[in-house]
């Protein structure tokens, strides 16, 4: 352990990921199964072919199984996901995401004024970045607020969001930028809402956000948290390395802010 200046850290880290848990309002919701340790020495045992009797006080290790969605909690999506093609070529999987893209300088742009079912703009992103007088740079990781996910136990969680469409995710990648995310359940509004549209003939309103990453090359991260957490919209930088996943169309990650003390 270090001691005096050299021992400390001249950062503080903000959790921006919800927890995967039993019995949440998500759709994509786990199922956990908790081995306690005397359940973790009776299978080491039987596993092994010895009396678990042998165990000093019975204590094997603790573990979980979990069944989950790759899309479950806070996630990644990658190309693969919006289509098999992305501008004419195939699609890429998460474990194929460039990582430099996952690390970068974040900014927050605040859109909590925005109700369910609402459509987020091209004005709504622009003024936003106005009113905390920022220029979006190529590689940020640009992390729009709606505080959706504080009612993530909440039976509307899934409907109490807005949502992007294509012409203000285009202009997020108009300025360079590869990877987004939301504090909501989905990048898009919500099904519901979409549903209703295409149902009054409008075929472009369904997943409009998404469907732009068949043309352009990009990835956003869904169930984001704690955004208003940060001390501030930017001047902090984000990592949402998505877990390893052979030829998958998302990862879960641990969204971390990383914050200059």
């Amino acid at each position: 352990m270090g001691s005096g200046a050299a021992g400390r850290r001249n950062f503080r880290c903000i959790d921006l990921s919800l927890p995967l848990e039993n019995f949440s309002m998500d759709r994509d919701a786990p199922h956990i199964f908790y081995w306690d340790h005397e359940e973790g020495g009776r299978r080491t045992a039987k596993a092994q072919g010895f009396d678990p009797d042998l165990i000093p006080d019975g204590f094997g290790l603790s573990a979980e199984d979990v069944t989950l969605n790759t899309h479950t909690g806070t996630h990644l999506d990658a190309p693969w996901h919006y289509g098999p093609t992305c501008g004419g070529s195939r699609a890429r999987g998460i474990d194929e995401i460039p990582l430099e893209w996952c690390f970068g300088d974040g900014v927050v742009l605040d859109l909590t004024h925005r109700k369910p079912g609402e459509l987020i703009t091209v004005g709504d992103l622009e003024q936003a970045v106005a009113a905390i007088d920022y220029r979006i740079k190529p590689y940020d990781i640009v992390l729009i607020r709606t505080d959706a996910t504080k009612r993530y136990r909440k039976h509307d969680f899934m409907l109490g969001q807005p949502g992007m469409g294509r012409d203000g995710t285009l202009w997020l990648l108009d300025q360079g930028v590869k990877v987004c995310g939301i504090d909501a359940w989905s990048f898009d509004r919500p099904l519901a809402y979409m549903k209703d549209d295409l149902k009054a003939g409008n075929r472009e309103a369904f997943l409009p956000a998404h469907r732009v990453g068949r043309e352009r090359e990009y990835c956003h991260v869904e169930k984001l948290a704690n955004l208003d957490q940060l001390p501030r919209p930017h001047g902090f930088q984000v990592a949402v390395f998505p877990i390893k996943i052979a030829r998958a169309s998302g990862g879960w990650v641990r969204a971390v802010a990383l914050v200059d003390e």
